[in-house]
């Protein structure tokens, strides 16, 4: 392995190249697999710590974290190279793997969550960028393509390790098994990432990244509350919405008048970086409402266990490692992906519409065959997108169009966890208190939730407490089992019919993405530094194509 030496920019040539890109693929791997373990895990943890309603928040604290931190690293990598973010985020990250297992409360969780997303957010940014600076824009497409498997793999591997650590030894374990993946990454970055030379100085937008933060967090919190605390037109609920709508706005005036914005306004002008971060945001709100939930459904619904779930999930990932493979290989030898993009966009729509006639009496196979319908269609598509708007900009400014563009993908996570988790809150708890026998609704049942179906522990602790009403206890619990599977299955239906809406959406949206012929090694011959400049001639292409 080569040590890393002083350069001037963030090129990686010669056989240190390969040492970097393994080192970008165990990073990959391990974050991947940090998501689905988790993801796998978290029927278990809200039985354990009781916070059914704070479900979602578990990810949307951590997807805040990351996305605000996003384009800060990729500016500042741009300069000073991305070898001490990568090295600050897997600390960062390791930190919060570590106390995210300690934790005591969904609360406690949470907030470790979100330190766990700072470092996140470079592990999020640099590998793309770090490809970028290895392979010229008509080879990335092969290892994006990669890239994408790597994800696959890691989570084929996330929800059965997951799910196998759950149920053998315990939750906690799942964020412990980060930390000597995070040691090997290190190590890694150490030695294959070159030191930059920082030729000028760039100011973080602060203002900007604290306000983004100010706005988001009153919307958020507004639609996890609305039609379960509060009522939608609440005071409370409008203070929310409202307030956070001005702060945001706040937000778009300072990002247009100062001189380093958050996100850089000029970007905005080249239409293929607007459509794709259109597309990414739908393909992440679809995705969200479908994957995030889908181990819920498979234990709660179908009625496997965490490890079993697991077995189940992972035939979607071996469709988004082909998808993904696929489309990189296509988009490499044919350098071009419009009509790639229409044909990813409908296999989604037909994954997301399947999701929608599932119920409770569904087989776990046609839930496999559906998955892989749309992991097929999404593995085709997100490579795409990154490889179409890292071609569409000049090679000094990697850094900053990967990671608006992955901010911009990660938001539409963000604002999709809160709603899709307030949907199901409340389409559970209304479905349950009309489906309940009458002879049930006597007998008070505080916090009945979801968590009732999802472990063992749980269910053993309900029929426990059925027993003081002596033989008719048993038939009682057996009565409230099936109200609350019925209602959960209810829930999911409603979450994955706004999912379908978001991949229609994103279907039509491919049919007005420009196409510019990827470039070769001349990508990296021609690198104006303004963006307004350095898109002139990309937009003549574009126009010509559109």
């Amino acid at each position: 392995m080569v040590k890393a030496a002083m350069q001037s920019s963030n090129r990686i040539v010669g056989s240190r190249k390969w040492w970097a890109l393994a080192t970008v693929l165990l990073t990959m791997f391990f974050s991947s697999m940090d998501q689905t373990v988790v993801s796998t895990a978290m029927p278990t943890i809200i039985g354990d710590l009781r916070g059914f309603s704070l479900y979602a928040w578990v990810f949307a604290a951590y997807m805040m974290a990351s996305s605000v931190t996003i384009p800060i690293y990729g500016k500042l990598s741009d300069v000073m190279g991305r070898k001490p973010f990568y090295l600050f985020g897997l600390i960062l990250f390791g930190i919060g793997s570590a106390v995210s297992g300690q934790a005591h409360s969904m609360m406690e969780l949470i907030a470790a969550r979100s330190f766990q997303g700072i470092g996140a957010g470079a592990m999020m940014s640099m590998p793309r960028a770090t490809i970028g600076d290895i392979f010229d824009p008509k080879e990335r497409g092969k290892w994006m393509g990669v890239m994408g498997a790597v994800f696959g793999l890691a989570s084929i591997i996330g929800p059965t390790l997951g799910g196998w650590i759950t149920d053998t030894f315990s939750w906690r374990w799942v964020f412990y098994i980060n930390l000597p993946f995070a040691l090997l990454a290190i190590i890694g970055v150490i030695f294959t990432l070159p030191r930059v030379r920082a030729e000028s100085r760039v100011k973080v937008d602060w203002v900007g990244s604290m306000a983004l933060v100010m706005g988001l967090i009153p919307i958020l919190l507004g639609f996890t509350w609305a039609g379960s605390k509060y009522p939608w037109g609440s005071a409370v609920e409008l203070s929310l919405f409202l307030g956070g709508a001005a702060v945001l706005g706040f937000f778009f005036l300072w990002e247009r008048k100062t001189a380093d914005p958050l996100l850089m306004p000029a970007l905005f002008k080249n239409r293929i970086f607007s459509m794709s971060l259109i597309l990414g945001m739908l393909v992440s709100m679809s995705m969200f409402g479908s994957v995030m939930f889908l181990p819920i459904y498979v234990q709660g619904v179908v009625g496997l266990n965490a490890q079993d779930s697991g077995w189940v999930m992972a035939p979607m990932m071996i469709s988004f490692i082909l998808g993904s493979i696929a489309s990189g290989q296509i988009m490499s030898r044919t350098g071009s992906y419009r009509v790639l993009a229409w044909a990813s966009g409908a296999i989604i729509v037909v994954g997301s519409f399947l999701l929608t006639q599932m119920n409770m009496h569904t087989l776990w196979t046609t839930v496999v065959l559906n998955m892989v319908v749309l992991g097929l269609g999404i593995g085709s598509l997100m490579p795409l997108l990154n490889v179409a708007v890292q071609n569409a900009f000049p090679y000094r400014m990697m850094g900053t169009v990967n990671s608006t563009q992955q901010f911009v993908s990660s938001l539409g996570g963000v604002i999709a966890s809160p709603i899709f988790g307030s949907i199901l809150d409340k389409a559970f708890t209304h479905k349950l208190a009309a489906t309940l026998p009458t002879s049930m609704k006597r007998v008070p049942l505080a916090g009945v939730n979801p968590q009732a179906l999802l472990t063992i522990q749980a269910q053993q602790s309900i029929a426990h407490a059925f027993n003081r009403f002596g033989s008719a206890g048993h038939h009682m619990y057996l009565e409230l089992m099936v109200a609350v599977k019925s209602s959960l299955t209810f829930g999911i239906e409603r979450l994955f019919a706004v999912a379908f809406i978001f991949a229609v959406l994103c279907f039509i949206g491919t049919f007005f993405l420009p196409e510019l012929k990827l470039r070769g090694q001349e990508y990296f011959e021609s690198s104006p530094t303004l963006p307004t400049s350095a898109t002139r001639d990309d937009t003549i292409a574009q126009n010509k194509h559109a």
